[in-house]
């Protein structure tokens, strides 16, 4: 084994055992899809953190990537994911919020089209070189602002996931989101935030509470 198969495959803390004890955690807390579950013991979580923070990977908690922003815990990650798949067939995923990559980088191996928009250069950037390692090519990165969609107003997406929590939803998203399609996001009503579906019935926009969150909050323009 060579040392970028090492480091990919992980040692120690980042090893498959502990990947596997934190996949028996997220069962044990109602992730039951098993292809989610397949795909969160697949994909390298320890890639996409600082390395001085790679032995906490596995650990079911969100962590810092800086610029005041946050890997979301595992839990997370696979909440809304299985949310997404439970919704029925998608072909086409919109990610606000690439982060460092790791949520993108899971929907990749759950969906055959994943488009993710940025707002800090410095995160976008370090997000592609990461998909890019890892040979992960059906995804389409953007550095732009979140509230305004992918750039291109024509498209329309299956599903919408937004990693930032927001008090109203961009009215861009909303325009974006397709017939029978379905949006996850973190709601801010005052200091609490919950887990959202949306659902494009028709012109009609159907809401569900799911479940207390916290993420960092949607912020407008580019950094």
């Amino acid at each position: 084994m060579n040392l970028d198969e090492r480091k990919h495959k992980g040692i120690g803390m980042t090893s498959q055992r502990t990947r596997d004890r934190l996949i028996e955690r997220l069962r044990q807390q109602g992730i039951q899809n098993s292809q989610v579950l397949d795909v969160l013991r697949r994909v390298p979580r320890h890639l996409f953190v600082d390395e001085a923070l790679a032995h906490r990977a596995y650990e079911d908690n969100a962590l810092p990537i800086g610029y005041g922003q946050t890997i979301s815990q595992p839990f997370i990650v696979a909440l809304m994911s299985q949310l997404s798949l439970g919704d029925g067939a998608a072909n086409s995923v919109l990610e606000i919020g690439t982060g460092c990559g790791y949520q993108t980088a899971v929907l990749a191996s759950l969906f055959p089209q994943v488009y993710s928009v940025e707002r800090i250069e410095a995160l976008y950037q370090q997000a592609r070189q990461r998909l890019a390692e890892l040979e992960i090519y059906n995804v389409q990165l953007r550095h732009t602002d979140g509230n305004e969609g992918w750039p291109n107003p024509s498209y329309r997406f299956d599903r919408i996931l937004m990693t930032a929590a927001c008090s109203e939803v961009p009215e861009a998203l909303l325009a974006q989101l397709a017939p029978g399609g379905s949006m996850i996001f973190p709601f801010a009503d005052g200091v609490e935030q919950t887990l959202t579906r949306i659902t494009r019935d028709g012109d009609e926009l159907l809401a569900e509470s799911l479940e207390k969150v916290v993420f960092v909050p949607l912020l407008p323009g580019l950094a």
